[in-house]
Parts: structure tokens; sequence; C-alpha cells
């Protein structure tokens, strides 16, 4: 086991981790930007460091200062979180060369899954079932035409280095395909330095599906079920649960063993996430992340497994401590990402939280890295914190969800606190029948108004 984790990120992914360290005995060292003086990590960690002013790539995108703070701490390893380096294959390489171990996969696969395209040869070469489209970046607007003519319209042009929304368009004909080709690579080239873009069949009401899988790197791997993330907003996760709604146990299984005998073939290491489209009975890969999740929690919810202190002992040497039969599914749950947003005009809150008060009880977890009197930033993600619920069936987590969002109060910002008391109120999500354009639908048809 490592002598002393440096944790490579802040917010409440910081706090998760630092438990999760402290659980195993291992010495924690917390950095933080000049923004994050006061943050709890930094309190609660054995040691700390300042890595830099507020921006991100002054600090938790800095390299060289990470570097320096494993060498002033002797931190053996680094847990990179989510996002900032977490996907950075060169970041696990140069970490590599300096004898420090970075909490994940191995670079090579980060770097496959990190490219779209290639991900997708790969996924194929492993039997995971694929969306229809390109093999590769589309060389031509000829091209592209031929391929879509062959798909069918509608076609989704998708920026191959692309995340988060970003060159994603629309293309319901070929008149509208020239100019859906120029925007995404516009928008790719802008936001990731790269204008590759290819084709793939778009899905009209598809359910965002995920599997959760762990690797140990040794030739064993094993799926925790999945998650439905179908309730999103610009592409962006806002509720996730487990299981999903639309899965029977036959389908959960097939899916999750087709995805851990992908990675026992891979040999992949850590945590990961295959994310799917499902549609009409049938799944399509999109894509990998070959990181810990922002919705993890949900699984752990109903695993009774703790994945961060999975991923520090498979980087540590040691085999899965489980096997896929020793996996018990147990139960619902969900998860809503509260964020210092305006709840109907998704307008960022940044200030000091003014009063704050949990909720709590049976089945309620709030993973959360702010407190009374804490100043949010306005220089990073907008999280406030994580309310997971968990009930013996989908209705009981439900009306548990809708008694915890009650309780939850959080002054001195706006937050979308509101949009989830109002969701949790309405039939289609009570009854499970959302797709991953729902939340858009609901939203642009004035949905929010009266919410509160």
């Amino acid at each position: 086991m490592f002598d002393k984790i440096l944790i490579a990120n802040r917010g409440e992914i910081a706090l998760r981790i630092l438990r999760a360290a402290k659980e195993l005995g291992v010495a924690t060292v917390a950095v933080y930007s000049t923004a994050d003086k006061d943050a709890m990590h930094v309190k609660l960690a054995d040691e700390s460091v300042c890595i830099g002013p507020p921006t991100a790539r002054d600090s938790y995108l800095n390299i060289p200062a990470l570097l320096a703070a494993c060498e002033i701490t002797g931190a053996d390893a680094i847990h990179p979180g989510y996002g900032f380096l977490s996907e950075n294959a060169r970041f696990a390489e140069i970490l590599a060369e300096h004898n420090i171990v970075f909490i994940g996969p191995k670079a090579e696969h980060i770097r496959i899954m990190g490219d779209k395209i290639e991900a997708k040869r790969t996924a194929r070469r492993l039997g995971i079932p694929c969306v229809p489209g390109s093999e590769g970046a589309i060389d031509s607007e000829k091209q592209a035409l031929k391929l879509a003519n062959e798909m069918g319209y509608p076609v989704l042009v998708k920026a191959a280095a692309g995340g988060g929304g970003r060159g994603m368009k629309v293309a319901r004909s070929k008149d509208e395909l020239p100019h859906a080709i120029a925007t995404a690579k516009a928008e790719a080239k802008a936001a990731f330095g790269d204008d590759a873009v290819y084709l793939e069949k778009y899905l009209e009401k598809p359910r965002h599906i995920e599997v959760q899988i762990l690797g140990d790197g040794q030739g064993g791997a094993i799926h925790l079920g999945e998650r439905d993330c179908s309730l999103q907003r610009r592409h962006q996760k806002v509720w996730e649960e487990s299981p999903s709604p639309a899965l029977n146990e036959a389908q959960r299984m097939e899916i999750g063993e087709i995805c851990a005998k992908a990675m026992r073939e891979l040999e992949y290491s850590g945590a990961g996430t295959i994310e799917f489209l499902y549609e009409d009975g049938k799944f399509y890969f999109i894509e990998m992340n070959t990181r810990i999740q922002v919705e993890h929690p949900v699984t752990e919810m109903i695993t009774g497994i703790d994945l961060v202190c999975e991923q520090i002992k498979v980087a540590a040497g040691s085999p899965l401590s489980m096997t896929q039969k020793d996996v018990k599914f147990f139960g619902h749950a969900i998860e809503c990402r509260v964020n210092a947003e305006h709840h109907a005009t998704f307008r960022p809150s940044p200030g000091t939280i003014a009063y704050y008060h949990t909720p709590g009880g049976v089945g309620v977890r709030v993973d959360s890295a702010v407190y009374q009197g804490y100043a949010i930033p306005p220089n990073y993600d907008s999280l406030v914190g994580k309310l997971i619920v968990h009930g013996r069936t989908r209705n009981e987590a439900l009306m548990r969800l809708r008694r915890a969002l009650d309780e939850f109060i959080v002054d001195g910002i706006d937050t979308t606190l509101p949009l989830f008391r109002q969701l949790v109120r309405i039939p289609d999500i009570q009854n499970g029948l959302y797709d991953i354009h729902w939340l858009e639908r609901f939203l642009s048809s004035g949905g929010l108004d009266g919410a509160a």
C-alpha cells in the first residue's frame, strides 16, 4: 500500500478521495489554488501545498507544480479524481517517469479511449456494440454525404477529441449536413485544438446508460451494474439513478458481462465507465471514461462497494478483492447534482453560503465540500454537492428524495434545488418515462414556471 497520496483535485471529489485514503490508513496531501485556501479538503488533509493562483492552468493543471508538491511531501502516488488531469495520458506517463503512481489506468488506455474514433474501433474489436457510423474521421463533405445517405438521416457530427457536448451537431437532411460539419469542426478546433470529426447515426429518443467496471490490470475485471443518466441539460448530466427503469435483469447482466469481458481482454486497471445510448432494446457504445465518475455514489449505494478504495488498492498492485459472483445489487439509488446556478436560467451563482443545512436519515447521503460561511469561487465547476438517496424500491427512493430535497437548505446563493423539487413530483419522472431530450423539452416549454 502507498505511504502517502497526493490528491490532485478540489471540491467534493478531493474530500471523497481523502476519506477513502484515511480509511485505508494512508496519509494524504491536499493541493490547492489561492482561491481554495479555505477549502474543506485543505483543512482535513495531513499536509497541504499551495500550487498556484486561481486559474486552473496555473494550479490544478500545472504538472510541474504537482510534481514539486510530491517531492516536497514525499507522496508516492497521485489520485486525479475527475476532470482536470484525470484523463491526461501524458500526465500519467510523466508520473511514471518520476516513480510516482498514477491512481488510474495505463496511459495507453487513457489515450485510446480519449480519442473517440480510436475508442469506437477498440470497442468493436472487443465486442462492444456500437452505433452505426464512420470508421474514422471524415475526410471530405462528399464522403460524409455518402455515409449519411447510407445510414439515413438524421445523423450526428461529433468531434473526435470531444466531450461535454462541444463539437456535436445534428443534421436532419443533406442540406443541413455541410453546415453541421463546418460548425462542429470549428467548435472542435476551438475547444480541443483538433478539428477532426466523425459521423454516426442520430438516435431520436435514446436513454443514456452507463456501465461501471473495475479492473485490476492483471486480467481481472467485473461490472457493478448500470446507471441511467438520461436527464441531461446541454449534454451535462443532472440526475442519475441505478438500476435503470428501462432495463430488465437479463439486459443488465448481458451488457454488464460484455463490458467486463472486454476490460479483461484489455487488461484494464482501475475504475472506468462504458457509456451507451439505449433505444428499442439495443445498446450503442458512445465513449468510455477512464476515471471515477461524478455519479459513482449511486453504484456504491446499491452494491456497498467503495469504488475509490478499490481504485487505490488496485493501483497499489492488489488484485480485485471480489469476483463477479460476489457483487450483489440491493434496492434503488438516485443522485441529484446540486449546482450553484439559478434553477431556471442556469446562470452561475458564486458567492458566500450564508446558511447551510443538509438532509439526513436512513438512506440519505450528501457528498459535498462546502460549509456555512464558505465562499464558492467563480473559477471552477459550480457543483455545490451531490444528494444521493437509497431505498428498497424505486418508489421508496423517490419518496426519500422528495423528503430530503425539502430538508436541504442553501442560503446566500442560487442553487438548482428548486428544479429537483419540481422534477421529483412530475409523473414522467416518477414513472421513469424519460430520454436524453426530456429535460431540454421540459425547460424549453417553460416547465419551471412557479418552481420553488
